[in-house]
C-alpha cells in the first residue's frame, strides 16, 4: 500500500474522546506497520499513548478473523483476571472500537487498522538478559494458557491455516525437493538427511491432537520472550502480546517455540555450529516457570511430551527455513545469500544438541511438575 501516512485522519475514526498530538514508528515487528500515537484529552491536556497497527493483509488474509479471535480471547482473560486477581490493569491488552462499534478502521486507501491502549512502564526484550527473566516469561505465557482453558478453541479460526502442522511442513519440503526451483539441492543433502530422518517424530504431536490424546488449547503460536511486556519496576512479565497467531492447537507448541527462540546460545544464522546449542539452565528455568503459570492444568501426557514439543518445534522451523532456501528465498526475508541455509542449519544443529539432552529436558519437566502440583494440593501456592 502506497498511499500516504495521515495518522491524525486515521485516529479520527476511533471513538475515541481525545485528539491527535503526534506518533512515531516503531520498526520491531516483521509483519504490520506499528505506531506509537499520543493522543490529548482537550479538557485536561494529559496524554493517552496508544498503539496502532496496520495489518499486512498479504499475510492475514482475513483480519476479520484475526480480531474475532483476539477479542474474544482478550476479554475472556479480562474476566479471569478480575474474578482471580481483582484487575486487569496493564495485564491483558485493551482494544478501541471504531465509530462504527467494531474493533478495527478499514478504507481502500487507508487499509485494516487496529489501536489498543499502550502498557505504561514496561520494557520488552528481543533476547533474555537473564535466567529471571525468562523465568518470567515462561509464567506468563503458562498463565495464558491456564486463564483460556475454559475458552472453547475449537470456535477460534485458524488465521494461517496449517501453521505448525509439520506433517504439511514436510509435504511442503519434499516438494521443495522434487522442483528443486533454485537449482540448489546438492547444497542441502546433509541437511535433508538429518531432516527426513526425523519425520515420524515431527508427527507426534498433530497425531496426538488428532486422536485425542492431548486437548486442544487456545495457543499464542510465536511465543518469543520480545512478546512479554516486562514491569520496569519490579521485572514481573505482566502482559503477553502480538496475539494475530492465536488459534487452536496444542501447549506444546508455545512451550517449545519459546524454547526454540530464546534458549540458544546464538543467532539464528550463526555460521560456526560450534556455538550454537540450547541452554540447559535457560530451558530448566523456562520450564519451571511456565509449568508454575499453567498451575495443574496440563496433563499428564502433555508433561511427558514438553521437550518433544521443544525438539519438534526447532525441527519444524529448521525445515521450513530449508524449504525456502529451496524456494529461492520467496517467504522469509533474507539480508544476503545463503542466510536461510545458516538459518535451518542452526535449528537442526539445535535438534540434535536437544536430543542429547533429552533425558535431562525430561527430567526437569516431570520435577517441577511433581512440585508445583503438591505446593498448589498444600494450598502453599495459589
Amino acid at each position: 500500500m502506497k498511499s500516504s501516512l495521515n495518522m491524525a485522519s486515521i485516529s479520527s475514526h476511533f471513538d475515541l474522546p481525545l485528539v491527535y498530538e503526534s506518533h512515531a514508528e516503531i520498526h520491531s515487528g516483521l509483519i504490520n506497520q506499528t505506531y506509537l500515537v499520543h493522543l490529548i484529552d482537550p479538557a485536561t491536556g494529559e496524554d493517552h499513548p496508544y498503539i496502532f497497527q496496520r495489518i499486512n493483509t498479504n499475510v492475514f488474509r482475513n483480519p476479520y478473523h484475526v480480531m474475532e479471535n483476539i477479542i474474544g480471547v482478550t476479554e475472556h482473560f479480562k474476566s479471569r483476571l478480575i474474578a482471580e486477581e481483582g484487575s486487569w490493569h496493564r495485564r491483558v491488552l485493551s482494544f478501541a472500537l471504531s465509530k462504527e462499534g467494531v474493533p478495527y478502521y478499514e478504507s481502500a486507501e487507508d487499509g485494516f487498522w487496529r489501536a489498543y491502549e499502550f502498557v505504561d512502564k514496561t520494557v520488552a526484550y528481543n533476547a533474555a538478559p537473564s535466567g529471571d527473566r525468562f523465568f518470567q516469561a515462561g509464567k506468563a505465557f503458562g498463565t495464558f494458557q491456564r486463564y483460556l482453558t475454559d475458552y472453547d478453541a475449537t470456535t477460534l479460526h485458524e488465521t494461517i491455516p496449517n501453521f505448525h502442522n509439520t506433517v504439511t511442513r514436510f509435504e511442503a519440503l519434499k516438494t521443495a525437493v522434487q522442483e528443486n526451483r533454485a537449482g540448489r539441492l546438492n547444497d542441502v543433502q546433509r541437511e535433508l538427511n538429518f531432516a527426513l530422518a526425523r519425520e515420524a517424530d515431527a508427527g507426534l504431536i498433530v497425531k496426538a491432537l488428532e486422536s485425542g490424546e492431548i486437548p486442544y488449547r487456545v495457543t499464542h503460536n510465536d511465543t518469543k520472550i520480545n512478546n512479554v511486556l516486562f514491569d520496569v519496576d519490579t521485572d514481573e512479565a505482566i502482559c503477553v502480546i502480538d496475539l494475530d497467531t492465536i488459534m487452536p492447537g496444542a501447549a506444546l507448541y508455545d512451550f517449545g517455540d519459546a524454547i526454540r527462540s530464546g534458549a540458544s546460545t546464538a543467532a539464528e544464522d550463526e555460521p560456526n555450529l560450534d556455538n550454537v546449542e540450547m541452554n540447559l539452565n535457560m530451558y530448566r528455568l523456562f520450564t519451571k516457570g511456565f509449568i508454575k503459570g499453567t498451575h495443574t492444568l496440563l496433563s499428564e501426557k502433555e508433561i511427558m511430551m514438553m521437550p518433544l514439543g521443544a525438539k519438534t518445534m526447532t525441527l519444524e522451523c529448521g525445515i521450513r527455513f530449508l524449504t525456502d532456501y529451496l524456494n529461492g528465498d520467496t517467504y522469509f526475508h533474507t539480508d544476503y545469500s545463503g542466510q536461510n541455509l545458516l538459518r535451518a542449519r542452526t535449528q537442526l544443529k539445535l535438534v540434535a544438541d536437544m536430543e542429547a539432552k533429552m533425558g535431562q529436558m525430561k527430567g526437569y519437566a516431570e520435577q517441577y511438575s511433581e512440585q508445583y502440583a503438591t505446593r498448589f494440593a498444600s494450598g502453599e501456592l495459589k
